[in-house]
């Protein structure tokens, strides 16, 4: 049977889910945690309620509706994708095979605050490992993050590079490392090069010398997704057409990774439109024919 997979359980996530449901896909949503609407504790712009309503109960009620419909909902945290006869949506305990994918996880709202990080982006700085990793293959290189997200990328960079080490910037690490990959803990102050990045001075006046620097702070957003499914974005963005497709057939994305208005309506508009283009993309692939 034809499916979708719907990465994030937000309003747009949901509202894509609630389309393809509804319509007779298997649909899985996979998310974690209340994302931006965690600390929304009364929202009263948005249609359908007589009173403010926090964004947990808009989460929850979401979600409620969306299992009453058959959807299977996952908390899990996506990690990667990858490729076969199907596409796979990795997490962080299990594997999952899709026809179509929708990113809904929403964007990251603020960027770790290091100078010099944004004018080195793609001349060393990356938000790929597994893009990006190649060019570094047998160079010293560096993650910087403290959890699931930023393990999983420096494992990726360990198959390839002479050495990874995951930077903290004064943080506490809260997944398991392995002794293969080295830790700093200390405070980053900038980052430092010529035409490319060269090293990364920390507070203490001391420095690090690397070839390349993965930022894979907190949970992985959609264009952190997108870039590893090939996606085209812009500026952090994802970027669709008016039916919500990506540039790689079969995959959409939804809310506030599109960029615009970052507000509720606008993302369950949205997913509206990904998951009716998910519907129309599953439904014309060739049927399938078991012996």
């Amino acid at each position: 049977m034809s499916n979708v997979i719907i990465v994030g359980n937000g309003p747009a996530g949901i509202s894509a889910g609630l389309y393809t449901t509804r319509a007779g896909i298997d649909t899985t949503i996979i998310g974690k945690g209340y994302g931006a609407l965690e600390k929304a504790s009364k929202i009263e712009n948005y249609y359908g309620f007589g009173e403010p309503v926090s964004g947990k109960t808009l989460v929850k009620n979401g979600l409620k509706n969306i299992k009453r419909l058959g959807a299977q909902v996952i908390m899990d945290e996506v990690m990667s994708f990858s490729y076969s006869s199907k596409k796979i949506v990795q997490t962080k305990n299990n594997e999952f095979m899709a026809d179509s994918i929708i990113l809904a996880t929403g964007s990251s709202r603020a960027k770790p605050g290091i100078k010099n990080l944004t004018a080195f982006e793609g001349r060393g700085v990356s938000y790929c490992a597994a893009c990006d990793g190649f060019f570094h293959r047998g160079k010293d290189v560096a993650v910087l993050g403290t959890g699931g997200y930023a393990l999983h990328e420096a494992l990726e960079l360990i198959e390839l590079a002479r050495s990874v080490t995951l930077l903290t910037n004064g943080k506490e690490v809260t997944a398991s490392i392995p002794d293969s990959i080295k830790i700093n803990t200390k405070k980053i102050r900038s980052l430092m090069g010529q035409e490319a990045l060269q090293s990364v001075v920390f507070e203490d006046g001391s420095n690090l010398i690397l070839s390349g620097l993965f930022v894979a702070v907190g949970v992985a957003g959609s264009a952190d997704l997108a870039v590893k499914l090939g996606v085209t974005t812009d500026k952090r963005l994802v970027l669709t057409d008016e039916k919500m497709a990506t540039n790689i057939p079969g995959v959409f994305a939804a809310g506030d990774c599109t960029g615009g208005l970052l507000q509720i309506s606008k993302a369950v508009y949205e997913g509206a439109k990904a998951g009716t283009g998910a519907i129309e993309y599953i439904r014309s692939l060739p049927i399938r024919r078991t012996a």
